[in-house]
């Protein structure tokens, strides 16, 4: 037996952790997947629209970073779900989620590229290179601070055991 999250008062089991770990990283790649998913099928219209002719070769090469990255995300963070039906009921659920966990993280690594990428064009062929590049910069700086300096800063004497 292990001591239980913070708040619960009942003890948790090593099996009980490792289910309840599941369900919450499958949680959260319900809230991460849908936005990956719409992004790639909006890039994926966007050479069809009838202003895509003028857009310049510099611009065309961040619009295929920006869909390979977009690819790559959405490829990364449907990942747990295909990698635990594969690896369903043949045990070790531990190393199920911390694959699951790393392929988790690379996906929304690539899902920030992705995201500024796609600012950074848009805000580029509307507005110009100089607005486009701080508009990248702005999400840069948005992605940084949301989604590594206040996660890691918070907590930082929490259970390790979490």
């Amino acid at each position: 037996m292990t001591t239980a999250p913070a708040g619960r008062g009942e003890a948790e089991t090593p099996k009980q952790r490792t289910d309840r770990q599941l369900v919450e990283l499958l949680n959260e790649l319900r809230v991460a997947l849908p936005g990956a998913q719409f992004l790639f099928a909006f890039l994926l219209a966007v050479p069809f629209a009838a202003r895509f002719a003028e857009v310049g070769e510099g611009q065309k090469i961040l619009f295929a970073v920006c869909l390979l990255a977009t690819l790559t995300a959405t490829i990364l963070l449907m990942a747990p779900a295909v990698f635990h039906r594969v690896r369903w009921q043949r045990g070790n659920k531990t190393d199920v989620i911390r694959s699951s966990h790393r392929m988790f993280l690379a996906g929304v690594a690539a899902l920030a590229v992705a995201m500024t990428t796609a600012v950074w064009f848009v805000s580029a062929f509307l507005l110009g290179r100089a607005f486009g590049v701080a508009a990248a910069i702005v999400s840069v700086v948005l992605v940084g601070v949301t989604w590594l300096v206040l996660p890691l800063r918070s907590g930082v004497h929490g259970d390790e055991a979490e």
